[in-house]
């Protein structure tokens, strides 16, 4: 409309005819978007309302579009972000998330974890059910109902679809920003510039503070809606205020606050409506969970510099002053079996286990022990021992077949892989020990074909290609299984394919 009235009324227009012949391109540009976007929110009126708390109706993205979308983004978060391949962090957070998910207001209750190997405190949900925790967590949260209060906030970003409803609240803007812009670009045109661009970043200004009032509006309703997941599933709803607490706390002589901070903003305001919130319910005393501080001595050991250090640390620590001694014992342990030095982590193991009984990182440690002193077969032996009551126990399937491989024990490595990779088949790290160990056994075809399921997970679909098409070129008279190949392969071009589009 604008550009017709300058080819009716041109003489009102003559001054600043050159400033329009400049900006006609950028304000057909301009035009272009704002039509495609007013044509694609035709529904959404200038005063934009959010969808009701936990819609799978309203809003621009289907449930089911959400969760595909998020399975596209989990292989490019693989691909970019630093993974921590811990099976023992992983089996207690999806124990822990399996939990919350049953009381949460999740109706999907597929749930994909992330863990990110960094130092700082930070978690985050994505659509499609991934819920993402940095290692360094553990460094702040003191205890499991700490833990657990974060992991409970960011189910219910999920349950209440705020990335769609975020999606909506920024189209929506899209529409008055555009409106905005094309007014400020005319007044550039009208008047020496300044005023259009003063117009221009008072215009965004405002957007950021209508999308920040946005977000704000969705941390509190998380931390509501969280905290109501953790009376249902019997924590202590007061462990959310508490875990704000520590995070203000241990970031007072920092900086630049931890990414955490930056994406989820805690203010007193929402400290204190934490804790009123908190009021309604009568505090609960939870056990100390020793699991959970075991956990959390892992985190430490990951995050130190050198096994040396790790062991000054764990040794002070056994006074207690920070860690339970138990878990400061643990750390010792692993700090020792990192550095090498299998009996002196065999001098605390006796003494360990009578503080926590026989679970999966006792055996697990006397398996390390008696590897790190060649006895192979007692290794074996503990972990495969386990394995009878638990066979599909995460844990000791990984550390078994890592301990067969380094006793060059490669079929029967092989074997507990290929059970185990049916059992886990989205776990880049059994994907990766398995191309591992076929290429020690001589199986070059299998070794192509497992490194590029590895490389799919991670969402590197060229390298995944270039294996698939190594593998079948070695099938050139298996028409059966180079079909099979040819398929997978065709399923990688389409995954590239979604990527770029």
């Amino acid at each position: 409309m604008f550009l017709r009235c300058f080819a009716l009324f041109p003489g009102i227009f003559s001054p600043f005819r050159s400033r329009f012949a400049q900006l006609s391109a950028l304000l057909l540009r301009f035009l272009l978007v704002s039509t495609l976007l007013l044509c694609t929110t035709s529904t959404i009126n200038a005063d934009v309302t959010l969808p009701d708390l936990g819609d799978t109706s309203g809003g621009l993205i289907s449930p089911k579009e959400e969760y595909e979308f998020g399975q596209k983004a989990l292989r490019v978060f693989r691909s970019a972000m630093p993974l921590h391949e811990d099976p023992f962090m992983e089996v207690y957070i999806e124990r822990l998330l399996r939990n919350l998910v049953n009381y949460s207001d999740l109706k999907d209750k597929r749930i994909n974890l992330l863990i990110l190997d960094a130092k700082e405190i930070n978690a985050f949900a994505a659509p499609g059910g991934i819920v993402g925790v940095n290692t360094g967590t553990f460094l702040v949260a003191e205890s499991e109902r700490h833990l657990v209060s974060i992991l409970a906030h960011e189910l219910a970003h999920l349950s209440q679809r705020h990335s769609a409803r975020k999606l909506q609240e920024q189209k929506a803007a899209g529409v008055k920003s555009i409106v905005a812009v094309l007014a400020s670009v005319l007044i550039a045109a009208a008047s020496d510039g300044d005023a259009g661009i003063a117009a221009i970043m008072a215009a965004q200004a405002g957007l950021i503070d209508q999308q920040l009032r946005f977000s704000r509006q969705m941390e509190r309703e998380a931390d509501r809606v969280g905290m109501e997941t953790l009376v249902r599933a019997g924590y202590d709803p007061h462990s959310m205020h508490e875990m704000f607490e520590l995070m203000i706390r241990n970031n007072r002589f920092r900086t630049r606050p931890p990414e955490f901070l930056l994406t989820h903003p805690i203010t007193e305001s929402r400290v204190s409506d934490a804790k009123s919130r908190s009021q309604k319910f009568s505090k609960r005393q939870t056990p100390e969970v020793k699991d959970y501080q075991l956990i959390r001595a892992r985190s430490i050991l990951n995050h130190e510099s050198n096994p040396q250090f790790a062991i000054k640390r764990f040794s002070a620590e056994l006074s207690g002053n920070t860690l339970p001694t138990y878990a400061a014992r643990y750390g010792l342990v692993l700090a020792y079996l990192s550095n090498n030095q299998p009996k002196e982590a065999q001098k605390h193991i006796a003494l360990l286990e009578s503080a926590i009984g026989q679970t999966d990182h006792i055996v697990v440690a006397k398996a390390r022990i008696a590897a790190g002193k060649k006895d192979y077969p007692n290794a074996v032996k503990l972990l495969t021992q386990g394995l009878k009551t638990e066979p599909n126990n995460h844990v000791l399937n990984v550390r078994l077949a890592e301990i067969l491989m380094e006793a060059t024990r490669y079929q029967e490595c092989l074997e507990v892989l290929l059970a185990h990779v049916n059992r886990r088949p989205e776990n880049a790290y059994v994907w990766y020990l398995l191309a591992e160990v076929n290429g020690l056994v001589g199986n070059i075809l299998e070794v192509h074909k497992s490194r590029a399921e590895y490389f799919i997970l991670h969402g590197i679909y060229d390298k995944a290609e270039v294996q698939l098409r190594n593998a079948a070129r070695m099938l050139k008279d298996d028409f059966h299984e180079r079909a099979i190949i040819e398929q997978r392969l065709e399923d990688v071009k389409a995954l590239q394919r979604e990527m770029r589009s």
